[in-house]
């Protein structure tokens, strides 16, 4: 993470409880179900990545909050951006009439996927998102869905935290798994 958009550096951080979301039994709020049986959206994998990660950028929880700064900067953009060419990083997009609605982008090790940031243009198309990509998740044969921490947003999802020490452990396994992101 940077401390700001315009800091060139950016820290690693190793917290002492890990984020996670269950793949198989996320909960899925039941105003948010009903959005999903609408099909308000069209789910594209990997069309927009460079938009997803900029849209994470500029609509930070710092910037909702009134704060200009953002833990998404150049380098961790530019970053993604390559590990994305290489096939490691992905988005998972929400669009409407044509237009990009939100998405989420992540980053995916075997059987880990490593859930960085989330962006909403129009109402409720990242937590669409994040319902979509737990689904591809459980297709593909993912095991671990990691969020880093968690926040209240995450929480109603069935976010929960384990020890670091437990969660380094898992993944030294999980990642060693094969496994394919896109179809």
């Amino acid at each position: 993470m940077a401390s700001s958009a315009d800091d060139p550096h950016f820290n690693f951080y190793r917290p002492e409880q890990r984020g996670l979301l269950p793949i198989k039994d996320i909960h899925i709020p039941k105003s948010l179900a009903k959005v999903i049986k609408q099909n308000v959206y069209e789910i594209r994998i990997n069309t927009a990545f460079a938009d997803i990660i900029d849209g994470c950028a500029m609509t930070s929880e710092d910037e909702k909050q009134g704060r200009d700064k953002t833990w998404i900067n150049a380098p961790i953009r530019d970053v993604f951006i390559q590990l994305h060419h290489m096939g490691y990083a992905h988005s998972v997009e929400c669009w409407k009439e044509g237009k990009l609605a939100g998405g989420l982008y992540g980053l995916a090790i075997g059987a880990v996927f490593c859930g960085e940031s989330m962006v909403s243009f129009e109402k409720n198309a990242s937590k669409v998102a994040l319902a979509h990509l737990a689904q591809r998740l459980e297709r593909k044969e993912f095991t671990i869905l990691d969020t880093q921490f968690i926040n209240d947003h995450l929480i109603q999802f069935g976010a929960y935290e384990i020890p670091q020490e437990a969660y380094e452990n898992a993944i030294k396994t999980e990642m060693q798994k094969p496994r394919t992101f896109t179809d």
